[in-house]
Parts: structure tokens; sequence; C-alpha cells
């Protein structure tokens, strides 16, 4: 972990104890020495569990074997295990053997069936991973389970994030409160393909599994899905909720928790662009006039992926040209006469041409903020979508280069 990124928020939210979920935490080794990297959570029986994921090609063991359990009755609880350091990933057949030395041996510590036992592992790709030295510290986990050690697990699953991320939300419904509150770890190897990264979020609410698989989809679509760091997919990429039902509140058609369950998401979203690997500058991109959402998408993740736009941003060059390059190379509708940029409240681009009245000056000084925003107007129709990303600088490289040393 290198120094704390320069968009990181002040420092964790205060996060609730979410009543039927216990976290506990160790360092079992596997990669580094004496560093936190394994956490286990419990759930009370009854809970139920949602989840997206990679739709990489080359996923790793752990998240198809979460895919094939996801969906099944959890009446006697669920366990949720996940080490840093090793993704499990292009392993072979010892990807699945570990998955299932670590299911089975935390199912014998913590009574929960196998079957509703969810492990992910993320880090290095390629090397075995040492379930050993996991397995081995199964029981010190199960002796210090806590309601209070969510924030523990937060730090316990990063790898090159260079702070923990959560974020809570609370809402009432029929007089009751309910609890919502989220991990997750990601700064690199991020881009919408599901989800991206780790993410693990917790409620005391009770919600019906095809609600909540069906309420995670959609929040998943307009904040995970709407992010990029670097355009690469991991391999390893799991999203979790689990819902205890321990408040005894129905949110299974609640909109109002859905609300607040996006808005945790979305939280956790931006605080992995954040924490790009490198980056110093977190970038929102509104398209608007679009033939379509998923057109004013594509261009948005357009824009979001160039290299070019990234490092200019970077650079703090308020140089147009490349998002213009970037529209017309995305696959979607576009005409160029139409188009319109904005670089904040800048306007600087109308009509296909350079805006009478933009200031490069103007533009200029918004290119130094910390926060960039730029928006653009396709003058097709009424498709709309918004991204979020990082400037491309030479951290990102020197990161990247280290990794596995």
């Amino acid at each position: 972990m290198g120094k704390r990124s320069p968009l990181a928020p002040a420092g964790l939210p205060d996060l609730p104890v979410i009543s039927g979920v216990r976290f506990a935490t160790v360092a079992a080794g596997v990669r580094y020495s004496g560093r936190t990297d394994v956490m286990l959570a419990v759930c009370a029986p009854g809970t139920t569990i949602a989840g997206v994921f990679t739709r990489s090609a080359t996923r790793a063991a752990p998240v198809l074997d979460c895919q094939a359990k996801l969906g099944k009755p959890l009446a006697d609880g669920a366990a949720i295990l996940v080490n840093s350091g090793n993704a499990n990933a292009f392993t072979g057949r010892n990807g699945q053997e570990a998955v299932d030395k670590i299911v089975n041996a935390t199912a014998s510590i913590t009574g929960v069936p196998a079957a509703a036992v969810f492990t992910a592992s993320t880090g290095v790709i390629g090397e075995p991973l040492p379930f050993d030295r996991i397995t081995e510290k199964l029981s010190e986990l199960s002796a210090h389970l806590s309601p209070s050690g969510m924030a523990d697990a937060a730090a316990a699953i990063m790898t090159t994030d260079t702070y923990a991320k959560a974020a809570t939300a609370t809402c009432t419904m029929g007089g009751k409160t309910v609890q919502i509150a989220g991990i997750a770890k990601g700064s690199g190897m991020i881009a919408p393909d599901m989800a991206t990264m780790l993410v693990y979020i917790f409620t005391d609410a009770q919600v019906d599994q095809d609600a909540l698989q069906a309420m995670t989809t959609r929040a998943t679509d307009t904040t995970f899905n709407c992010i990029t760091v670097d355009s690469d997919t991991s391999t390893s990429d799991s999203l979790l909720v689990a819902a205890t039902g321990t408040s005894g509140a129905d949110a299974s058609s609640d909109v109002g928790f859905e609300k607040c369950l996006r808005d945790v998401m979305l939280d956790l979203a931006h605080q992995v662009v954040r924490d790009g690997e490198g980056a110093t500058k977190f970038v929102e991109i509104e398209v608007t006039g679009a033939l379509s959402d998923a057109d004013a998408k594509t261009h948005g993740l357009s824009i979001a992926n160039s290299p070019l736009v990234k490092t200019a941003i970077a650079g703090e060059d308020p140089n147009w040209g490349r998002v213009v390059m970037a529209i017309g190379k995305s696959g979607a509708a576009a005409d160029r006469d139409t188009l319109s940029i904005w670089f904040g409240d800048v306007h600087v681009a109308e009509n296909g041409w350079v805006s009478p009245n933009y200031s490069e000056a103007e533009a200029a000084k918004h290119m130094k903020s910390d926060h960039i925003r730029i928006r653009v107007d396709c003058g097709m129709g009424d498709g709309r979508a918004t991204v979020w990303t990082c400037d491309l600088t030479h951290g990102y490289i020197d990161i990247n280069a280290d990794y596995r040393s």
C-alpha cells in the first residue's frame, strides 16, 4: 500500500452494528507477513444473499463457486471469507481444490453449511493460493467474531488500495429503522463488467432473495458498472449483499430501501475511483442527448477509458479535441455537427465547432481542480448516462510495474 490517495475521504464513516452479522480478521501471511489479510463474516440463519460477479472468461475459482451457490436457501446462516495477497485465479485444478479446502474448513468451524460459505480472493494472479495458511487461522477467526468488526474487515481485504473503504445509510420502514453498511476494495484493474473489485454490503432488513437480487442488479448498473480506472476487468470481481432480516422490517418492495442501497453502492464506487492507482483527479462525465441511455453510457465510457483524455486531465490541459475523438471512436451513434461539450461550466464546443464564447483560460482553471466535470450533449435524442473515472499519471506505471515484487 502506497501513500494515501490525495482524493481520499478524511476517514472511515462511523459504521453501525448490523444485527445478525459478526466479523473477524487475522494476519495469515498469505503473501506478506505481519499484514492483516483475511476477513470472516458470519451471518445469522435466515439471511438472504444477492450478488453480481465479473463476466471475465478467465474468472477465478472463488467466483465460479460463489455463482454456483447464489440463490440457494440459507436457513442455517451464511459465511463470507475473503483473503488478500493472492487472487487464486488462473491456478487450474489447484484453484478449486483451495476453495474446497477453505469452504469445508470454514463450515466445520462456524457450523454454517458448506453450501452457504462464500469465498473470494484478491491479489496476484497465477500463483497457487497457500490455503493452509488460511485454514490454520480459522479457529482464531471464529473465536474473535464480533458485531463491531466491519472496519477491520475493510482493511483486511485491501491490496494496492491506499485506504480502507466503507459507506453506510439508514432508512425507516413502517416505523422500524433499517441499517445498511458496506465495505469495498479496489484501486487498479477496475472497469465495469458487472461490478468491479470486491464489495460486501450488509443490512438488517428482511428482503426476499429474488427482490434483493433484482435491487442489487439494478443498483450495480448505475454505480459499479459506471466506473473505470484503467479499462481492465478483473478475474475476481465480486459483490455480495447480505440481508439478515433481524430488524423485522420487510424491504422486499420498498423503494426507499432500494435508494439507500444504491446510495451506499455509489459511495463505495466513487471511493474506488478516488483511490485509482496514481490518481490525482476525480472525473465525472455526463452524456446527454444520445439516441439511447445505452449509447450515452458507451460514449461516456469511451471518454473515461481514453488514455489521451486521461493524460490530458492529468496534465490539466483542456484538450477538448480528445473528447471529440473518444466520442467518434465509441461505436455509438454520434453526429459531429450537433455535438456540444463543457468543461465544468465552460462551454467549450457547440454545433460541431468551438464555441464562440470559449475561454481557454477559464477551461484551464477548471482543469486545476481535483474534481473535473465533463459534459457532452450529443444533440440527437433523450439518452443520458453518467460515468466516473480518474486521471492517468506516472504513478499508475510505478505501482503496476512493481506489483509482484
